[in-house]
């Protein structure tokens, strides 16, 4: 921390819905923020620096949500038996390719005892990003905002392109796992330094927005798939836009709160001057104002953070853990395993995923309304009781007419757009300033959990038409249970120590 006198302390306290691990972003309050003072809350700086950092996005969406095309179902018969049963006896196999030419399970024979590793290879791809999260979030406060988030993209472009040139499935596996580590970082540090730049009002419309470019590039991968039905090629379709992030290196700026944080005052003078200039404000002022935030400030006077066992030692805050944490895992499990689902689904694949892309945008803006209008705890409870209701209908009606599973898959991903922005900014303000940070951090671990487990989930269609839409039901509902247990956090003052939140909690 810079050197000084104690100031109030708040948190940005967004997430983008598939990226449930973003960390919290330490800022002044807005009255002696000097980011704010220097270069304005928004202006065009900003807003291009927020709209260049989002196209991360785009491969975010393709690397998490790929495995749909890559390993679609497969109908298969038994060349020695001449049955699309699975048998001992059975060595080879002809798939149908009338659709895909070539797949991860066609190419590796992922059917029968090997059917779980297509699975795995999603989950796989879920630990890359938690891994990426995790790690990444230690690269961006060390190194800054602007050269590990560049790292990443190469990265991604390198492993991604091994990926798609792999000869053997466990090689494929692992290079799934480092692009997908890769992706997790971009995630982190583009969305870290978007929030760092940006004034505190804008934070909450800002968060959500940067989101929005993944809803898009949910829609661009059935056309990539339709016109590239081979895997291979598809794999190399959706790494190679990731070398235009490149330019990054040349236009890209360092977080000017990151170069004040770590003393870099003289970079962080010529950052911020540059975006002043671009917003038509004077730079006369900055260097002294900046010295002069500089120097008012005293050490010694920083609250003391909290750990891990904070969040389960008091009875309110570790009844916040639980509930919350499970809400996260509900929207990991149910947005994954509802995007896979949907290629299992009768009808034209490459029509439902991309209405189910499509139907994102509404709901992720949906979010912004009604989370003032609503509350934090009613849109939460509102959006996994429609998720709930949507999928418990998916598994109750006959599989024909095929457009009604495809509405109501839409209607469910409408509602999961909604959750996820809802609780990352729930988290973020049920949880008090000592342990804000661990808090959220913690408990959207437990979406990456759920992430990993949906595949196998939506795997149980093997076992019952309606056993994955049944358990995708009910997670749900029980969160929207567990939402009554927690307190409405909209417009109220938000508790800066453990003994704070347990007094506030007993008040009301």
């Amino acid at each position: 921390m810079l050197p000084g006198k104690k100031e109030a302390m708040e948190k940005a306290n967004i997430q983008e819905h598939d990226g449930e691990s973003e960390k919290f972003i330490e800022v002044p309050d807005t009255e002696n923020d000097i980011i704010e003072k220097t270069i304005s809350p928004l202006g065009r700086w900003q807003v291009f620096v927020s709209i260049i950092s989002c196209m991360v996005k785009f491969p975010v969406a393709w690397i998490q949500l790929s495995i749909v095309f890559i390993a679609p179902p497969a109908s298969f018969t038994c060349v020695d038996n001449t049955t699309n049963t699975c048998s001992e006896n059975c060595t080879s196999y002809v798939y149908d390719r009338s659709i895909f030419t070539e797949t991860i399970i066609t190419e590796w024979n992922l059917v029968c005892d090997k059917a779980y590793m297509a699975n795995l290879a999603q989950t796989v791809t879920m630990l890359g990003i938690l891994s990426g999260n995790v790690l990444f979030g230690y690269f961006s406060d060390k190194f800054g905002r602007r050269n590990p988030l560049i790292a990443g993209v190469l990265l991604q472009i390198v492993c991604g392109m091994g990926a798609a040139f792999s000869k053997w499935f466990i090689l494929f596996l692992v290079m799934r796992f480092f692009t997908a580590f890769a992706t997790g970082g971009t995630m982190v540090t583009s969305f870290v330094l978007v929030m760092e730049i940006v004034g505190a009002k804008w934070r909450t419309t800002f968060g959500i927005i940067y989101q929005i470019p993944f809803s898009f590039g949910h829609l661009l991968l059935p056309v990539f798939a339709y016109y590239l039905r081979e895997w291979r090629y598809f794999h190399v379709a959706i790494c190679i836009p990731s070398i235009l992030l490149l330019s990054y290196y040349w236009v890209l700026p360092e977080s000017p709160r990151w170069l004040l944080t770590v003393g870099k005052h003289e970079k962080a003078i010529q950052v911020l001057e540059k975006a002043a200039h671009h917003n038509r404000l004077t730079v006369e002022n900055i260097q002294p104002d900046v010295h002069h935030h500089v120097q008012k400030k005293e050490p010694g006077n920083d609250q003391q953070a909290g750990n891990i066992v904070d969040l389960f030692r008091t009875p309110i805050i570790r009844m916040y853990t639980i509930c919350i944490g499970f809400n996260w895992f509900a929207s990991g499990l149910c947005f994954f395993g509802g995007a896979q689902y949907i290629g299992q689904l009768g009808g034209n694949i490459f029509v439902n995923v991309a209405l189910s892309a499509v139907i994102q945008i509404p709901g992720t803006l949906f979010s912004i309304w009604s989370l003032q209008a609503w509350g934090r705890r009613n849109t939460l409870i509102f959006s996994n009781l429609l998720s709930a209701g949507s999928c418990i209908l998916i598994g109750l009606v006959p599989p024909q007419p095929a457009w009604i599973r495809s509405g109501l898959s839409c209607v469910d991903m409408f509602a999961l757009a909604i959750s996820f922005p809802t609780v990352y900014i729930y988290s973020g303000e049920l949880f008090p300033t000592v342990v804000r940070n661990i808090g959220v951090g913690s408990s959207s671990m437990f979406a990456r959990a759920g992430s990993m487990v949906a595949p196998f989930v939506a795997g149980l269609v093997l076992v019952r038409e309606w056993l994955p839409m049944a358990v995708f039901g009910v997670v749900p509902l029980i969160g929207a249970a567990l939402c009554l247990k927690l307190p409405e956090t909209v417009n109220c003052k938000l508790p800066d120590t453990v003994e704070e939140a347990e007094e506030l909690a007993k008040k009301k």
